[in-house]
């Protein structure tokens, strides 16, 4: 297959070339759409056609790689268990520098978590702060859960360990809070078994596919052994551009539909840029530095399949100005139609769409 055809399935996979959806039948949700920056999981929606979703319908909670997701709130008890690390070592890569320790202690890193998610328990039992469960939390927990943490000129919990606890302990996010406020579900308890729409490798690959295990181990923290030993029986080898990578084999049927011609502001935190396969979508390094820059990074111009620039917004008052910086030629008026879309979706006015390119 070719370079096109992936990036073409990847798109419809996504649901990005829909007008109208709902929260029940937007794929997104099964893997968790991150909730990072101003145009987080709800532009994300947006994007995919689900402009008003009940907000009691959705969750938000940390989860891969300690980013806050959001899902639907009924797949919560499928999404505890579909998110877990699948061992301890898988744990202990997904908590970086905070494994040292508790291995120098002899605690594994898989109790470390539920250790930290009793407590976590025990301590939240209405909404609170994060700054105060961290300050409780920190007053039960022994030194090798602690971190001595300069910028704060504080010792508290290494950050991964309790981020990735609190869905083991029940709790959620509540939108829109900053700095974040936790609360309780009430009678959360993680599923047995993982439903297979909210397994997490077959969600890679029917959503960011074609995929290597290399890809999904990327994208989860996770060693690439465990994801191989969760590897998909019905998942089929094809060649892009000569790359060896994997399908679902329900996908590899399709692979001659074309994708709609749409235009779309993406941002920075998109599932779509989430891909760990950043060449396939973006061959030219100089560009592909500016789309993924560790700080500041933009969002997304997608045009005609392709990332054919990228974008920022610049607030003032109540009005907003839409900056785009193009690769390749973009309709006009399709790209002015988006920035008003998004000026609306913040609540504000467009002064104007400024276009370099």
């Amino acid at each position: 297959m070719t370079r096109r055809q992936a990036l073409d399935l990847r798109l419809r996979a996504q649901q990005l070339d829909r007008d109208e959806g709902t929260i029940a039948d937007t794929a997104l949700l099964d893997i968790g759409a991150q909730d990072t920056g101003a145009d987080g999981a709800l532009w994300a929606l947006a994007n995919r056609g689900v402009e008003h979703p009940p907000a009691e319908e959705l969750a938000t909670v940390w989860t891969l790689r300690g980013a806050p997701h959001v899902y639907r709130r009924g797949d919560l008890p499928g999404v505890a268990a579909a998110t877990a690390p699948f061992s301890d070592a898988d744990a202990g890569k997904r908590i970086y520098d905070a494994a040292k320790p508790l291995k120098a202690a002899g605690i594994p890193n898989l109790a470390a978590l539920d250790a930290v998610a009793a407590a976590m328990r025990s301590i939240v039992t209405a909404p609170m702060a994060k700054g105060e469960m961290s300050t409780r939390l920190n007053a039960v927990m022994d030194e090798p859960y602690q971190r001595s943490c300069r910028p704060c000129g504080a010792v508290h919990l290494y950050e991964m360990p309790f981020r990735l606890a609190a869905l083991r302990a029940g709790l959620e996010l509540e939108p829109g809070t900053s700095p974040p406020v936790l609360r309780p579900v009430p009678g959360l308890v993680p599923l047995a078994a993982v439903p297979g729409r909210l397994d997490v490798v077959r969600a890679y690959l029917r959503l960011l596919g074609p995929a290597t295990p290399q890809h999904v181990a990327g994208y989860l923290d996770a060693p690439v052994k465990d994801v191989r030993a969760r590897w998909p029986e019905d998942a089929v080898e094809v060649a892009v551009d000569g790359e060896r990578r994997w399908l679902l084999a329900a996908d590899a049927d399709r692979l001659d539909e074309p994708a709609a011609d749409v235009t779309r502001l993406l941002a920075p935190f998109d599932l779509y840029l989430q891909a760990r396969d950043r060449p396939l979508l973006v061959p030219e390094r100089d560009r592909a530095a500016d789309v993924w820059r560790t700080l500041g990074r933009p969002g997304a111009v997608l045009a005609g399949g392709e990332i054919a620039g990228t974008w920022r917004a610049r607030k003032t008052g109540a009005t907003v100005t839409v900056s785009v910086g193009l690769w390749a030629p973009v309709d006009g008026q399709r790209l002015a139609e988006q920035a008003e879309r998004l000026a609306a979706f913040r609540g504000l006015a467009l002064t104007r769409l400024e276009v370099d390119g």
